[in-house]
């Protein structure tokens, strides 16, 4: 065969797989311009199948073979559903609850203006200054009064016309997540025999390596983040009991949600622990601060690095920053998809610059 014949053998099947990949790529794309509304849930979905899968499979070995189909994998979305419903149910309730008594609140701070607190003028430096604007603008009625519905008018009109429409469409989020955890924990074992040939096909002998091991890493952050973060509010709610602070229980939940995220706790707590100062318990207040502390050091520096660190098995400050940049980059997916990209990032490079199989056994 002469060289221009081959040529034209050759040619059009490599023109026919350039078009496939231009139509794979283009089909892709389409499709997630289409899905780009729902990809969060459908993150969120992965993420929660990834994290109660372990459950699952141990809960579908003792379940009945006739259940595996609809009843078990619904039963565990509904109980996941309610993991996070009950709690924010109960936080309503507490803030409708409260929302009577800061009404009377308003309404006695613009009959009678708000009097400068004993503590707010011992602060140092700042506080003779910050004493006069308060004496200025809250303490005098009627200051106080047209700030107060200033503020009253302005929130809302800020938060009311998307109040309605945000929660309709979180809502929906919410309801496909949990039908996407349903709809993945009953086909989870062919997706993810799937997914590992995909990763095969498309990352080499590594893909396999690099598809479990982001899997590993969100179990590893789902143990260090929530069930860490849980521990933390579970004592710092009943420290907040013991040192007689307002609302314990709504805080601890505050600082549940806040343990999560890397450096937040401090901010709740450390208004706790103002708010006993402002109420002449400085003492309390400092034990709290400092106990706050104590446990915060304690999971961040010991318990969380083992439990995320080992799972991704990277340094914790490539976990540290994997989550920090995935918050800012993808909001609270990125709790969970920062140290996986990361894990995922740093296989990869050990594949890549491993020495040859030759060379270890020379050496």
């Amino acid at each position: 065969m002469s060289p221009d014949q081959a040529e034209t053998v050759t040619a059009p099947g490599r023109g026919s797989t350039a078009a496939r990949i231009a139509l794979a790529l283009g089909l892709l794309l389409l499709g997630l311009w289409t899905l780009h509304r729902y990809l969060p849930a459908l993150a969120w979905a992965v993420i929660l199948a990834v994290a109660v899968w372990p459950l699952y499979r141990r809960a579908r070995r003792r379940w009945p073979a006739r259940g595996h189909g609809i009843l078990l994998p619904a039963v565990f979305a509904l109980a996941v559903a309610l993991l996070f419903l009950l709690p924010l149910g109960l936080l309503t309730i507490q803030a409708a609850r409260e929302a009577g008594a800061l009404a009377r609140w308003l309404q006695e701070a613009e009959r009678s203006g708000l009097p400068v607190p004993a503590w707010l003028a011992a602060l140092p430096h700042a506080g003779p200054r910050a004493a006069a604007w308060w004496q200025a603008n809250l303490a005098d009625p009627g200051a106080a009064g047209e700030l107060l519905r200033w503020l009253n008018q302005a929130g809302a009109i800020a938060y009311g016309r998307q109040l309605g429409a945000d929660l309709l469409h979180r809502a929906v989020l919410f309801g496909f997540t949990i039908l996407g955890l349903f709809f993945l924990l009953r086909d989870g074992e062919a997706l993810a025999a799937q997914v590992l040939r995909g990763s095969a096909r498309a990352l080499g002998p590594a893909g396999e390596r690099v598809a479990r091991q982001m899997v590993a890493s969100v179990h590893g952050t789902v143990d260090g983040l929530v069930l860490v973060g849980l521990a933390e509010g579970v004592l710092l709610g009943i420290a907040y009991a013991v040192a007689g602070v307002p609302h314990p229980t709504l805080l601890g939940a505050l600082t549940v949600l806040a343990a999560i995220i890397p450096f937040a706790a401090p901010i709740v707590f450390g208004a706790a622990a103002l708010l006993l100062v402002a109420q002449g318990a400085t003492g309390a207040g400092a034990a709290l601060f400092g106990f706050g502390m104590v446990v915060l050091f304690v999971a961040d520096h010991a318990v969380r690095p083992a439990l995320i660190g080992g799972a991704t098995r990277l340094p914790f400050l490539l976990v540290l920053l994997g989550i920090l940049g995935g918050v800012e980059s993808w909001g609270l997916l990125g709790l969970f998809l920062g140290p996986a990209i990361m894990a995922a990032l740093v296989l990869l490079w050990q594949e890549w610059t491993a020495a040859p199989a030759a060379a270890r056994v020379q050496g």
